[in-house]
């Protein structure tokens, strides 16, 4: 994460802020992930009857992929400096596009769309995200992450 001078934030707007590392999908995340939100639909959870879906295999939940957005970001991600707390505002939008299948690699390219000073103190920084795919043309989804900052 890079820290910079509140003054600059908003030079950020419409840069793209680079792509993390990858992640690979693995069945245990999926499971792991099922039994804490309770939505345990065989398509992520049971690799034989997943198989005979048009997926070929068990995917990953929309929003355990969603939820890996905090983690993939944090590397590439701007904060101003005198950071005290940012918190999750929420998602102005999320489009999926295609699944995650079992075994898959993932990364998240980022770009900053937006900075806006709320209060005193506190910044509101939009993000565009995508996760790619390894091998895929298409995204997994299309994100718009929102930041709040407190400084």
């Amino acid at each position: 994460m890079a820290f910079v001078p509140v003054a600059e934030l908003t030079s950020y707007i419409g840069k793209e802020l680079g792509t993390s590392d990858w992640l690979t999908i693995e069945q245990n995340r999926i499971d792991q992930f099922a039994e804490c939100t309770g939505d345990h639909q065989f398509i992520h959870v049971d690799p034989v009857k997943a198989k005979l879906t048009p997926f070929g295999g068990t995917i990953a939940h929309g929003f355990l992929s969603l939820s890996l957005i905090p983690v993939l970001m944090e590397g590439l991600m701007i904060m101003p400096e005198g950071l005290k707390m940012a918190v999750n505002y929420g998602l102005d939008s999320v489009r999926f596009v295609q699944p995650v299948r079992e075994g898959s690699r993932v990364r998240l390219k980022v770009s900053i769309t937006d900075v806006t000073e709320k209060n005193p103190g506190q910044w509101l920084i939009k993000a565009r995200t995508e996760m790619e795919i390894e091998g895929q043309a298409k995204p997994a989804y299309i994100a718009e992450p929102l930041t709040l900052c407190f400084v």
